[in-house]
C-alpha cells in the first residue's frame, strides 16, 4: 500500500488525534481561515501568501488538477496544518521535490509537524523523487531540528531573502535530503534492498 492509499488516517498529537488527508476544493474556506489565523512570520518562507484568497484559489486549482499534492491536518473540522508537495516535471529539476509544511501554533510541540513531514517524505519517495528540499526562516529552530533529525542538511542561507509587511528582512535556510546519494551509499554497503 502506498502512503497516498493509506490516507486518510489518524495520527496522535499529544492529547488529541488529528486526521491527515488530501486537500480537496471543498476545503478552500477552512484552509483560508487557517492561513489567515497564522502569524505573518509563519508564512514568510512560502513563495506566495496563502492567506490571500486569490493565491489560495490558485493553489486549490492546482490541487484539483493533480499538479500539487497537499495534505491537510484536521482536528475535527478545523484545519491545523498543511503540507504541500511541490514538483515540476517540466522544469530543469524534475528529480527534485519541495516540501512546504505549516502548522497552527496551538499544535506545535505535539508531533504534528513531524507526522506531516514524514508523510510528505514518504509520498515523495514513492513518486521517485531523488532529492527533497525545504525552505524556512532561519529562526524556525524547532522546524529545522525536525528536518535535520530526518536526515536533511543545510545547503544554503539566503540572507535578507524575504521581507515582511513592516519592511524587515529575514534570512531563509535551504535544507535538503539527497535520497539518490543515500540510496547509492546504502547499495554500496549492500543494505538498499532492505528498503
Amino acid at each position: 500500500m502506498t502512503e497516498l492509499e493509506a490516507l486518510p488516517r489518524q495520527v496522535p498529537c499529544g492529547d488529541v488525534a488529528v486526521e491527515l488527508r488530501l486537500m480537496t476544493p471543498r476545503d478552500e474556506a477552512a484552509v483560508l481561515a487557517f492561513a489567515q489565523a497564522l502569524p505573518e512570520h509563519d508564512l514568510l518562507f512560502l513563495p506566495r501568501n496563502i492567506a490571500e484568497p486569490k493565491v489560495l484559489a490558485a493553489w486549490m486549482r492546482e490541487a484539483e488538477r493533480g499538479t500539487l499534492t497537499t495534505l491537510l491536518a484536521l482536528r475535527q473540522a478545523e484545519v491545523v496544518g498543511t503540507a504541500a508537495i511541490v514538483r515540476d516535471p517540466l522544469s530543469w529539476s524534475p528529480h527534485v521535490g519541495e516540501l512546504r509544511v505549516v502548522t497552527a501554533a496551538a499544535m506545535r510541540g505535539r508531533g504534528l509537524g513531524r507526522a506531516m513531514i514524514e508523510t510528505g517524505f514518504a509520498i515523495m519517495l514513492q513518486s521517485g523523487v531523488e532529492k527533497i528540499v525545504a525552505h524556512m526562516t532561519a529562526d524556525q529552530e524547532s522546524a529545522i531540528a525536525v528536518f535535520e533529525s530526518l536526515g536533511f542538511t543545510t545547503e544554503g542561507l539566503l540572507r535578507g531573502q524575504v521581507q515582511d509587511r513592516a519592511g524587515r528582512r529575514h534570512d531563509i535556510v535551504v535544507l535538503a535530503h539527497d535520497i539518490a546519494q543515500i540510496m547509492g551509499q546504502m547499495s554500496a554497503f549492500g543494505v538498499a534492498s532492505a528498503f
